[in-house]
């Protein structure tokens, strides 16, 4: 799958990509002032998260690009 960073037209840097279910999804950089954070999901029902929360993810998705599976 070829991921390409674009910005938005407020400078967000965003990837749209499709899913295994052929659904629109995408990664961004949110405007949230408070703190750093990313949307990520479907296009029409994306995730809000945090850095933590995001650094909480990497190990679950790194043992799943290494091995498959998330335990």
């Amino acid at each position: 799958m070829k991921m390409e960073l674009r910005k938005t037209e407020r400078g967000f840097a965003r990837c749209d990509f499709v899913d295994r279910y052929g659904f629109q999804c995408s990664i961004q950089e949110s405007s949230l002032a408070t703190e750093y954070a990313i949307w990520l999901g479907v296009t029409e029902n994306r995730m809000h998260l945090t850095q933590e929360m995001a650094k909480a993810l990497i190990p679950l998705l790194q043992k799943f690009v290494e091995t498959g599976e998330l335990s």
